[in-house]
């Protein structure tokens, strides 16, 4: 069943299995306030398990860019088109939400980015390959980010 995200009053719908609920919840909010402020786009999510298709994009984006997998179980995907980019969402357990953004126009931007929620460790499977900035947010504390571009094309 899909959850439109509502940023005023963060919920945890979908994330309760997370140990870092909370702040997921909030990084997830922080998404959807963004697109929502930028693009007037509702964020809305759905169980992964009900949306295959995008979980198994972004994972062939990540298994044949960087050769990448992630251990956490997916909790919730979303998407979604916006001006001519293809956005993805998949967030994880651990508190992990990598976001594919792929122009559909050929030589545009197109890039895979990784926020971590406050609280839960870097996984062990980006630890040695990324360094993470950090930025905070009013809705999710402190967010620790990173990127790669995407070469191939999806």
């Amino acid at each position: 069943m899909s959850y439109v995200v509502d940023f005023v009053n963060v919920d945890t719908v979908g994330l309760e299995s997370s140990p870092v609920a909370e702040t997921l919840a909030g990084l997830r909010a922080n998404e959807a306030r963004y697109f929502k402020n930028k693009y007037n786009h509702v964020f809305t999510v759905t169980p992964a398990d009900e949306a295959p298709e995008v979980l198994e994009w972004v994972t062939l984006i990540l298994q044949e860019e960087r050769e990448i997998a992630i251990a956490s179980r997916p909790l919730e995907v979303t998407s979604f088109q916006v001006e001519g980019i293809r956005m993805a969402y998949v967030f994880y357990e651990s508190g992990l939400s990598i976001n594919v953004m792929y122009t559909i126009e050929d030589g545009q931007k197109r890039a895979v980015g990784f926020k971590l929620s406050e609280g839960m460790d870097v996984p062990e499977e980006l630890e040695s390959r990324f360094k993470f900035a950090r930025q905070k947010s009013k809705l999710a504390g402190i967010i620790r980010g990173s990127y790669f571009v995407v070469k191939g094309e999806y």
